[in-house]
This record gives structure tokens, C-alpha cells and sequence, in this order.
């Protein structure tokens, strides 16, 4: 609590801490907060100085408008969004035809000079409204007053601070405040004036220090694109957007784990002649299909992030997750945070209750787009396309619109769902939605074209990262699980995975680690090519295919490196999500007829009778007809255990069929800097063959530990075909041989003292499958993630037994 007796009208940041909320409202008190303790720390905050709340109620109180403001405000009902739009508009005017005291304009005035410096050319401020019941912790009063860029000169100073004062009084803050239960009296303006960055020569976004749809702590998602920041925040471009890993960004290493490019369709910049402050003007092709930053751009930035978290982590006493705008200048390349408050959703969930929704089905995908929050609703499309047919709106309809500003905010909170054309994860429509607990899908592109009024439609953000709008009105279910009372079982209890986008929130399920990292949904869903056709690239025949991979690898001369940076990307999702647990990447073990069905791969690929029995796993690594495909996956693992530091990462063979040939494999590996034992590299073997289970012994000479894999295990001692539809009711993991070589195993490898898991389907499927595998004396058991809670519970009770 600040205590000064006098207040002044006007302080600098340098003389402002967080403890000076009162007087200079949240977002200068946190600029202040930077400039005094961060800026020796590396983090550069532009200078500038607060026109006080004092000033406000000066201002208020000279011009005799409190009481009006008062009468014009009583007994308003915010539902009533007519009468809401009359009531904010007399309140504003009643502010903009005042006339600001003189002492208050002379203080203003000698402080933009101050700031201006020793020259006569008008220096470009940024002007923002700082309320006093601002940036809270569980309230975030995002985009509720306004911001104003490239005001130039006092006239224009003064002019716009009257507008940020009147913006205290906007139709979403008078509503917001309502439904926050903010008394409007007890609330002040304040001012910050900055230098502008001049970043509508270069870029400018938003940057989280937490995962803003899971929660997940150890992330940082910066948004970027072209021009000043308001387009990122409003939504009105789609982004691109990184992720970076804090814990090994603090090692020093470069764990950029994501990077998605988005269509950044318009730059907000200065209009020097048109009569308005800035304008959108169209980005060019080629610069909407590159990265706005560089990696080394993106990890100084999450440096910052960083930084500014842990400052007011040790401040409050506890983590303290942050919501931080940053801005480059395009005159000097210099990076700058200009806001920063702290994060007011995810901070502010009970992490001791698990929540899940889940569809009972899917049906016809209408649109996708970026997910925001991880719930699913149903209800009836209402398609807006301006803001003066908000009026329209129902209660329980699905919003459906270009973008959103804090304009909609009185409607926002009446929908089943948001839909927007445009914005990224971290746009106004983004932010609220998860603030009011709302899903919503953003970036659709064309969702006001493809949605019709009156359409029954299901929104669906619980399948990672890409939010589904179905058709129809589907089932779906919610799970609320309490991580109170579940026990800790002796057997560690993994997850088997697949989809990156799915990690962060999956890695709250009470778990050991992952058992299972596929490798092939990565390939299939982000890459979609075959590595030899990257190799290859020049000698391609087949000219469609070469389109199609010159169209998917944009901005790569090299290849063969697209391969590599996108693989590297989904497996470090997964390793990120569980650090510092183990996390068993299984190497490629597509079929031939899989991967000829890859971009390029028919070429590449010999057609075979049987492929379950052919050309896979680890007899492709090494064979000349795959050895440069292959090299490519240890460069991905590399680049994420090395670069990225994520040394939890370790690799498995499949269909390892002699002890010889997974000598030759790890041979190949360490051409590629993979050698069993460095950096804490371990490799594992997949028990998928009945020579595994025989040779158990000679197979732990030279791996560190197995994993079963009970499907194809199943399929060779029983020999049966498990994708023959005819001899399928003998597929049994649960026969007698399968369960006997299966105890054989695990004998050996416990005798051997090498770790030994599961992670075939059997005991997601049969929780009294997992009771045996206890009784053997499995270290690990690997499931499908669905099946972690119930599955525990199997195995507590029987090691209680």
C-alpha cells in the first residue's frame, strides 16, 4: 500500500512500483515496476511517465461531471444492451466536452517535453489507459479503456488523454465492472505515456508465460505479426505463433518447441497523410508465408518472459504466470515489453480437480480452427457480422463472426460458443472467451461463409490444439476427477501418445511419463511427406508430388531439414509436456504400404504380400534403401535432446528381430551422434517378437531396457493376422502362451536388472491384464490416456492385495 499524503498528477515509471496501483492504476504500475528493477536485469522497457488517478478525480471533480455521471448510471440493467449503448454514450460525452484544469495541462505538457528531449521534432508516444482496479489476479479488465499509438505533439497529448479518460466509461468496461462487482466510483483513470516502438516497421504480439488452453506452467507462447500490436490483440490478423520450454531456455539451451506460421494478413501502421492516426495496409505474400522472428528473436523474448515471471513469482510469494505485450522497433531491431499484467485464467484453476470433456462421437467437420480452452457445446448459429447487429444475439447461440473487440464483450458472455474468422490464441475473442469459461475457435478463415443462422452445430476444443465444428448436435460428456484422494501406485503408470497438441493437457493426468511416443502420427499429420522425397528433392519424377512438397516447405532450400525441424518440433512437444519424466520416442515402424502412401513415397517403396511381416522397423534403418531417411530421424532426436536439452527424451527400436541387427542399428545411430550411454542416452528395445522374449538375455548386453509390445507379440505366437477380419475373434492378449512369454520376459530382464514396460493395448483394454503384469513384477505399464485413472485404480487394488 502506497502512503504519500499528496498525490501528484504525474510520475515517472523509474519512480513507480507495483505497490502504486492506486494512484497509477495496474498497467503503469507494472511498467514502473520494470523500469526500476528489470531493465538491469537485460528487459527493455520503453521510458514514458503516468498522468495519475489523482489527475482523473481532479478532472472529474473541477468540471462538475461526478454527480452526472452518478444520476445517468443509476439502476442500469447491463442485459439491456440498447439501453446500455445510450446510458455509455452520455457518460462519455459528458467527459469529452469538459475542459481539462489548466494546472493539469501545464503538468502534462511539461513532461511530454521532458520526455521529447533536447530536439524540436514532436516525439511519437503511445498513450494507455491504466484503471486502478486494473490487471488483477483473477480479473484481467483486458481491452476494457482504451489505447491510443502515434500521438504527436502536446494538442494531440491533451486531446487524448480526455478520450482515455472518457474510456473509463466505455459500454464493456461499465458491463465488465457490473459483472465483476466493481463499484464505478471507486475506481479511477490513470495515464502511462510511452515512447513509441516504432514497430510498425517490423512486428509487434503478445506473450504468455503459461499455456493459455491447458495451464501447463513450463511453457511461454509468444504471437507475432507485422505492424503495432492492436491487430495481434484484437484478432484482426491470424499470427504466427511460438512455444519455448522455460526449463532448459534457463540451462541455456534453445527449446523453441513449436513454431506455426500464421497468415498475417494486414499490418497496422502509421498513416503519415490519410487524416487517421494508422491504418491497415495488405502484407505481401512472401512476407505472410515467413516467420515475423527469428529463433534467436523468440528465445530472447521468452528470456524476458522469464525473467518478469519470476520477479513477480518472488514479489507475491507465489507463481505468478504473465500476460506481456511486446513490440520491436524497425528502426533499430531492439526488442521491447511494453505492458505486462499478470495471467487471470489458467492461475486461477483448482489443480486438484481434473476436468475433461469428451465427445461420444464424431460427424461431418464443417470448419476447423485454432481451439481455445479444452469444453464442448452445442447450440444454434447466430452469425454477426458488424457490431451494430449485436442486438440480434440470443442467449445460447453460437457466436459466429470476423473478429471481436471488447465492443462485444455485454454478448460475449450470453454464447454457447465463439467462432472467429481471424485472431490466434492470445486475441481479444481468445482471451475472454477463457476468462468466461466459453470454447471457442479462432482463425477458421471463412466461418461466417461456411456457418449458416439457425444451423445446430457442436463446438468441439477437447482435441488438442485444432478446435472441430461438427454438424448437428453430438453427445459428449464431462469428467470431474479429484486428485486428492488418488493413491500413488509401486508400478510406475506411463501414457502412450501421439498427438503433440494433446501433450501439455494430458500431462496433468496423474502419470509417470510417457511409455509410447508414436512417431508416426507426427510424420503423417505435420510433415505428411516421405523423407527420401526430401532427400531426393532435385531427382523427383513425379511432378504433382514435387509441387505439393515445394507448396508444404515454404521457406526450406533445404529439404531434407523441413523433415528434421518439424519432427524435432512434435517430439519435443511430447518430451516438454512430461519433463523431467521419461519419455520413450519408438523410432518409425510404418509398413511399406504406409509409407508409400506419404508424399513422394511410391518411389520409394517395394510392394509387398505381407508388409506387417516385411520391410519395417529396424531392418529399414540400416538398409540402404532407407539409411538416409533414417538419418534424418537421429538428426530430429539429436537436434531435441541436444539443442533443446531435453535429455528425458530416449529412444526405442521396433521389430528388433536379431541381437546382431540391433548392434547394426545403434552402429548407424552414432554416425549421427546417438551412442548409447552420452548425454544420458538410453535405448530401449521393443519386446514385439518371440526371438525377444528367447533371446531376452543376449537382447540386454546391449539395450537398457524393453518395452512389450502386446499386439504384435499377440499376432506371432499365436499366428494370427490382427488386421484379418476372419481369424481376429483368436486375437487374445489374455491367452495362456502370450501371458507365459510375457511373465518369461520379465523374469529375465528383473534378473538382468534392466527396466521392463508395457505399452501394447491389452491393459488399456483389460484392467485385469494390468493385475497380472503387477504380479510379474512389471516396472512400468503404458496406456492409452483414457484409461490412466480407471487402470490405477486396478493396479493399486492389487498391489494392496
Amino acid at each position: 500500500m502506497n502512503h504519500r499524503t499528496e498525490q501528484p498528477y504525474i510520475m515517472w515509471f523509474a519512480d513507480i512500483t507495483i505497490g502504486d496501483i492506486p494512484i497509477v492504476g495496474g498497467k503503469n504500475a507494472s511498467l514502473g515496476e520494470m523500469v526500476r528493477e528489470l531493465t538491469s536485469k537485460g528487459v527493455k522497457v520503453p521510458d514514458g511517465f503516468a498522468v495519475t488517478a489523482e489527475a482523473y478525480r481532479h478532472f472529474i471533480r473541477e468540471a462538475r461531471i461526478d454527480e452526472r455521471i452518478r444520476a445517468t448510471l443509476f439502476d442500469l440493467d447491463t442485459q439491456d444492451t440498447a439501453n446500455l449503448s445510450e446510458r455509455g454514450h452520455a457518460v462519455r460525452q459528458a467527459i469529452l466536452s469538459a475542459t481539462l484544469p489548466q494546472d493539469l495541462q501545464d503538468q502534462i505538457a511539461e513532461a511530454y517535453r521532458r520526455l521529447q528531449g533536447n530536439t524540436n521534432v514532436p516525439l511519437d508516444v503511445a498513450v494507455r489507459s491504466s484503471a486502478t482496479a486494473e490487471d488483477l489476479p483473477d480479473a484481467s479488465f483486458a481491452g476494457q479503456q482504451e489505447t491510443y499509438l502515434n500521438v504527436q505533439g502536446i494538442t494531440a497529448l491533451l486531446e487524448t488523454c480526455k478520450r482515455c479518460f472518457a474510456s473509463l466509461f466505455t459500454d464493456r468496461a461499465i458491463s465488465y465492472r457490473v459483472d465483476k462487482g466493481f463499484d464505478h466510483f471507486k475506481i479511477a483513470l490513470s495515464i502511462g505515456v510511452q515512447r513509441m516502438v516504432r514497430s510498425d516497421l517490423a512486428c509487434s504480439g503478445v506473450m504468455f508465460t503459461i499455456d493459455t488452453e491447458s495451464g501447463f506452467r513450463d511453457a511461454v507462447l509468444i504471437s507475432s505479426a507485422y505492424g503495432l500490436g492492436e491487430n495481434v490483440v484484437q484478432g484482426s490478423v491470424t499470427p504466427d505463433e511460438f512455444i519455448v520450454f522455460k526449463p532448459t531456455l534457463k540451462t541455456g539451451h534453445r527449446p523453441i518447441l513449436q513454431k506455426v506460421v500464421g497468415s498475417k494478413e494486414f499490418a497496422l501502421v502509421y498513416d503519415v497523410g490519410g487524416g487517421k492516426m494508422v491504418k491497415n495496409v495488405p502484407v505481401p505474400p512472401a512476407d505472410r508465408a515467413r516467420l515475423s522472428l527469428t529463433d534467436d528473436e523468440v528465445l530472447e523474448l521468452a528470456r524476458w518472459g522469464c525473467i518478469v515471471e519470476d520477479h513477480y513469482s518472488a514479489k507475491r510469494g507465489q507463481p505468478a504466470p504473465m500476460d506481456l505485450e511486446w513490440a520491436k522497433d524497425g528502426r533499430t531491431g531492439e526488442l521491447f515489453i511494453v505492458q505486462a499484467r499478470p495471467e487471470t485464467v489458467q492461475s486461477q484453476k483448482n489443480p486438484d480437480v481434473l476436468e475433461s470433456y469428451q465427445l461420444g462421437q464424431r460427424g461431418k467437420v464443417l470448419i476447423t480452427g485454432r481451439s481455445v480452452g479444452e469444453k464442448v457445446a452445442t447450440g444454434r448459429v447466430r452469425v454477426i457480422k458488424s457490431a451494430q447487429f449485436i442486438g440480434q444475439f440470443q442467449e445460447g447461440e453460437v457466436l459466429v463472426t470476423d473478429k471481436t473487440d471488447p465492443d462485444w464483450q455485454p454478448i460475449m458472455k450470453k454464447a454457447a460458443a465463439i467462432i472467429t474468422n481471424r485472431g490466434g490464441r492470445t486475441c481479444h475473442a481468445a482471451i475472454v472467451s477463457r476468462e468466461l469459461g466459453v470454447p471457442a475457435i479462432v482463425g477458421t478463415d471463412h466461418g461466417t461463409n461456411a456457418l449458416k443462422d439457425g444451423q445446430l452445430v457442436t463446438v468441439s476444443c477437447a482435441e488438442g490444439d485444432t478446435g472441430f465444428v461438427y454438424e448437428g448436435e453430438l453427445p459428449f460428456e464431462v469428467k470431474r476427477t479429484s486428485l486428492k484422494t488418488l493413491g500413488h501406485p509401486r508400478t510406475k503408470v506411463m501414457m502412450n501418445l501421439a498427438n503433440p497438441e494433446e501433450a501439455f493437457a494430458l500431462s496433468f493426468i496423474p502419470n509417470e511419463g510417457v511409455g509410447l511416443a508414436r512417431m508416426e502420427f507426427i510424420v503423417t499429420t505435420y510433415i505428411k511427406i516421405h523423407p527420401l522425397a526430401l532427400v531426393n528433392f532435385e531427382q523427383l519424377e513425379d511432378l504433382a508430388a514435387k509441387a505439393e512438397i515445394e507448396r508444404l516447405t515454404t521457406g526450406y532450400t533445404d529439404k531434407p531439414q523441413f523433415f528434421v525441424d518439424k519432427l524435432a518440433q512434435g517430439v519435443a512437444m511430447l518430451a516438454a509436456a512430461f519433463y523431467p519424466k521419461d519419455v520413450i520416442l519408438r523410432l518409425s515402424d510404418f509398413k511399406t504400404n504406409e509409407y508409400a502412401n506419404l508424399i513422394g513415397g511410391k518411389a520409394y517403396e517395394p510392394v509387398e504380400e505381407n508388409p506387417m511381416l516385411g520391410f519395417r522397423g529396424a531392418s529399414r534403418y540400416y538398409h540402404p534403401r532407407y539409411q538416409a531417411g533414417f538419418a534424418l530421424e537421429c538428426r530430429a532426436a539429436k537436434k531435441v535432446r541436444d539443442e533443446m536439452g531435453l535429455t528425458n527424451l530416449k529412444l526405442m527400436i521396433p521389430f528388433c528381430r536379431t541381437v546382431e541387427e540391433g548392434r547394426r542399428v545403434q552402429a548407424e545411430m552414432a554416425k549421427h551422434g546417438l551412442r548409447r550411454g552420452e548425454n544420458d542416452l538410453e535405448l530401449y528395445v521393443m519386446c514385439e517378437i518371440p526371438s525377444n522374449v528367447i533371446l531376452a538375455d543376449e537382447f540386454a548386453d546391449i539395450f537398457d531396457g524393453f518395452s512389450i509390445g502386446s499386439n504384435d507379440l499377440t499376432q506371432l505366437i499365436l499366428g494370427v493376422d490382427r488386421d484379418s477380419d476372419i481369424v481376429a475373434p483368436i486375437f487374445d492378449e489374455r491367452n495362456a502362451a502370450v501371458k507365459k512369454m510375457i511373465a518369461q520376459v520379465i523374469a529375465t530382464c528383473r534378473a538382468r536388472g534392466r527396466k521392463i514396460g508395457i505399452c501394447g493395448q491389452a491393459p488399456s483394454d483389460y484392467p485385469e491384464f494390468a493385475q497380472f503384469l503387477v504380479e510379474q513384477g512389471i516396472n512400468s505399464i503404458s496406456l492409452n490416456p483414457d484409461t490412466v485413472l480407471k487402470t490405477t485404480l486396478a493396479i493399486l487394488e492389487k498391489e494392496s492385495s
